[in-house]
């Protein structure tokens, strides 16, 4: 393991702005949100908690033009993507999007060349969120997958890992920024990786989350309950619990006419809104609210352990604090495991 000092990782992030859009976290308003890292720009903070902007929104956009006058306008010239501070429930993301949009025939291009050529330096989680359970879907609060250089908050600095070729390279490109670890900061690592775990596991514990393995089981077992219209009473159709998330991925395709050009557009899209399942002949095979939350629970923690076994939920907890009906993602879990 090798040893950065904050100076150090300081002319890192700014040497990689020639190759990279360098987003970097910050603190906003009592969260932490990402944003372009400016010239000599130091004003970012490592570790916390993940922020409030799923990681998603980087590499599959909100909304973006995929075609004009039916002639392709999808591989945008610009810089790939660098991440900073990604934590380990964004990083499961991936394993989730990347089984929806990567694939030799009919993979998305511009997502595919965002993960091929962007750089991801995560972070260890050094608190616990209000609304945090990444450990009741067996993912620890520390990145162990998809990233090229891992940071670990300690004193004076950051011990550093990496997990990719891409990281070992650049790291070997610029070794003078880093020396070897000493063994107490190493571990120092593993004993607050040990107590944020274990602050996670207490808090999901309280909630009464079934464990991971449990999670498609009581989802079978209660398809057909009463549950899904009692959950769903609070629900105002916002969308927002979709929007934020690290694994959802669907979308819709729009055409829009402008100066004389036809152009397509991709954007985000919802399970949660009446019209998403709708059909030709104006049919809808999920017209009940109820029926859509179940849809989206189920997908989450049955459809995708079966086809890619991965639980399609990070335990980030965005959805929960973004919901303005307070539904909270945990208490309907623990309702399942009754």
């Amino acid at each position: 393991m090798l040893f950065i000092n904050r100076g150090n990782l300081d002319q890192l992030l700014e040497s990689l702005r020639g190759d990279y859009r360098v987003y970097v976290p910050r603190s906003m308003g009592g969260s932490t949100g990402y944003s372009l890292l400016g010239e000599s720009d130091t004003d970012y903070v490592i570790g916390s908690i993940r922020s409030f902007d799923p990681l998603k929104s980087f590499y599959f956009l909100s909304r973006e033009k995929v075609a004009e006058d039916f002639k392709p306008d999808i591989l945008r010239d610009e810089k790939p993507p660098c991440i900073v501070g990604a934590k380990a429930c964004d990083l499961k993301g991936f394993r989730i999007l990347d089984f929806v949009f990567i694939d030799d025939e009919f993979g998305d291009p511009t997502y595919m060349k965002a993960r091929k050529d962007g750089l991801i330096i995560s972070a260890d989680c050094t608190d616990v969120g209000e609304t945090c359970f990444c450990t009741a879907v067996d993912i620890n609060p520390w990145p162990e997958f998809e990233f090229d250089i891992n940071l670990s908050p300690v004193d004076e600095g950051f011990i550093v890992t990496t997990g990719s070729e891409k990281g070992r390279d650049l790291v070997e490109s610029r070794k003078n920024l880093f020396s070897d670890a000493p063994e107490d900061q190493v571990e120092a690592v593993k004993q607050n990786r040990s107590n944020i775990k274990s602050r996670v596991m207490t808090s999901a514990q309280e909630k009464g989350i079934p464990v991971a393995d449990r999670l498609k089981w009581v989802i079978k077992k209660h398809y057909e309950s009463d549950i899904w219209k009692d959950v769903s009473e609070d629900c105002v159709e916002c969308g927002a619990c979709n929007t934020i998330c690290p694994t959802c991925h669907c979308f819709l395709l729009y055409d829009q006419k402008s100066d004389g050009k036809l152009a397509r557009y991709r954007m985000w899209d919802s399970c949660m809104i009446n019209d998403f399942a709708r059909v030709a002949g104006n049919e809808n095979p999920r017209d009940r609210l109820w029926m859509r939350m179940r849809n989206r629970f189920d997908k989450k923690f049955n459809y995708f352990p079966e086809v890619t076994e991965e639980i399609g939920c990070s335990g980030c907890g965005r959805c929960t604090a973004a919901c303005p009906g307070k539904i909270d993602i945990r208490e309907v879990l623990a309702k399942l495991e009754v």
